[in-house]
């Protein structure tokens, strides 16, 4: 009963946008309620950095005399240096106009059980109510992701001298790890107000909250997929802090490359 009842409410949006006599609804609920039972996890894209199977993403590096000989200043100088590079260049990659929107690799794909839905409601003539929910949750997440700045650079600027020698000798994600720990939560409640307001200004976003809560509650919505905000806010954290993540890698690459005789110095040393 409920998959025929509480199916994203596109019906009834098909219904109020005056479409009922070109479709059978009855038919159109059946369809998109096997989409929404069909609709799994499986993003576009994998926001998650993965470890490296190679001696960098052992997580812990060999000690070389060479570490061994810089003080605690120079590690924490350079660890600084190569962090407050990673933030800059995350920010500036996704945090403008079409950094997220206009990128294939970037881009916030619609939650999995509303992207099925999309292909029928273009068949209804409102793919244009999919479209626009699309651009608004992409530049909500281009929005927010200025905001996180200050927060990031606070993190760097607080690190103590253990954090700074157990993230060098950590691995390929140890900087990251450390921005999760320290600033996610904190980022979570600055990102949703800005999100929030740009999904209010679509009402595909609020009937999607409606069903899909309801369908949560039954297993054929992922919890963290069944409100758009909280969805829109974890997928722009995630890209963050995988563009950091890419970033640290790099660094770690080739030092030299970064052009800093500081970051080169240090990250050299764990050769």
């Amino acid at each position: 009963m409920f998959k025929h009842k509480h199916v994203l409410g596109v019906a009834v949006l098909l219904s109020s946008a005056g479409v009922a006599g070109a479709f059978n609804l009855g038919d159109l609920q059946n369809q998109l309620g096997g989409a929404l039972q069909q609709a799994q996890p499986n993003m576009a894209q994998q926001t998650a950095p993965q470890a490296d199977s190679g001696a960098m993403g052992q997580g812990v590096f060999t000690r070389t005399p060479a570490l061994a000989a810089l003080s605690s200043s120079e590690v924490g100088q350079g660890l600084k240096a190569a962090l407050s590079r990673g933030v800059d260049t995350a920010v500036s990659t996704l945090g403008r106009a079409n950094g997220v929107y206009g990128s294939p690799k970037w881009r916030i794909p619609l939650p999995p059980a509303l992207d099925k839905a999309s292909s029928l409601m273009r068949m209804a003539g409102m793919g244009s109510r999919a479209d626009a929910l699309d651009l608004a949750i992409n530049r909500a997440a281009e929005a927010a992701v200025p905001e996180a700045k200050t927060l990031l650079v606070n993190a760097v600027k607080s690190m103590s001298i253990a954090d700074a020698k157990g993230i060098l000798t950590g691995g390929n994600e140890a900087a990251t790890a450390y921005f999760k720990r320290k600033t996610e939560a904190p980022l979570t409640q600055k990102f949703l107000p800005i999100v929030r307001q740009a999904t209010a200004q679509v009402g595909l976003a609020q009937t999607y909250d409606h069903y899909a809560g309801q369908a949560a509650q039954f297993g054929l919505v992922k919890a963290d997929q069944s409100n758009i905000d909280s969805y829109v806010t974890q997928q722009a954290l995630d890209r963050l802090y995988q563009a950091i993540g890419e970033e640290e890698k790099a660094i770690r690459s080739d030092p030299v490359g970064t052009g800093s005789a500081l970051i080169g110095k240090v990250f050299g040393a764990l050769r």
